[in-house]
């Protein structure tokens, strides 16, 4: 009665209602630093525009990352293992085919580089050949850097936001009057906590080996 779009539903549809009930709903199954896969499949599955091999990559990985969240809670009944098995073989099936065109175009500058039998033909040609492969490496290097740094972060985001929610619900089981929600802590802080953790863990197991 309260979904934002009834079903039966389209995947266009359930990215739409993943966004509209994040915070209140989804949130609390998988990390919330996962909203941005979604809105990543979102804007690139309704771009209205063709793909690059680098899109497609970007777009399996971040479905991977989404299907492996949800699989720490449950199975459903099967199919989630078979749509991430099914998203495997479409990563293997683009790597076989990036290999492909690879090969593909070490072969052609081959072609054209012993049909050029003058020297000066050559050492004429090779330097915009070079210029032609950098211009063409540089973008799909560049997007595939950033995406494993948004990985990156994404997951370290992932961590600390369950430190923070199985900090709260242990000290709120020990004494729900010491919790507050009003401020977040900082890195700064919770790295300090972490060292006096770390400080009091080594305690306790000193007296269990006593």
């Amino acid at each position: 009665q309260i979904l934002y779009l009834k079903p039966p539903w389209t995947l266009a549809n359930l990215l739409k209602c993943y966004k509209k009930h994040w915070m209140a709903v989804f949130g609390y199954v998988v990390p919330r630093s996962l909203l941005s896969t979604i809105e990543c499949l979102s804007k690139h599955l309704y771009a209205d525009k063709p793909f690059d091999c680098s899109t497609v990559r970007i777009l399996l990985q971040e479905s991977k990352k989404l299907l492996h969240a949800f699989s720490c809670r449950s199975d459903y009944s099967g199919v989630l293992p078979q749509a991430y098995a099914e998203v495997e073989k479409l990563c293997e099936t683009l790597g076989g085919v990036r290999a492909a065109l690879v090969e593909q175009d070490l072969s052609e500058d081959i072609m054209v580089l012993s049909e050029n039998a003058a020297c000066e033909k050559m050492e004429a040609t090779m330097p915009n050949l070079q210029s032609t492969e950098e211009k063409e490496l540089h973008p799909s290097f560049h997007v595939a850097q950033e995406n494993r740094h948004q990985e990156i972060w994404s997951v370290l985001e992932g961590v600390w936001n369950a430190m923070n929610l199985y900090s709260i619900e242990l000290f709120q089981k020990l004494d729900p009057s010491a919790v507050t929600m009003a401020a977040k802590a900082s890195f700064e802080e919770a790295f300090l906590g972490l060292q006096k953790l770390l400080a009091a863990v080594k305690d306790i197991r000193e007296g269990i080996g006593r």
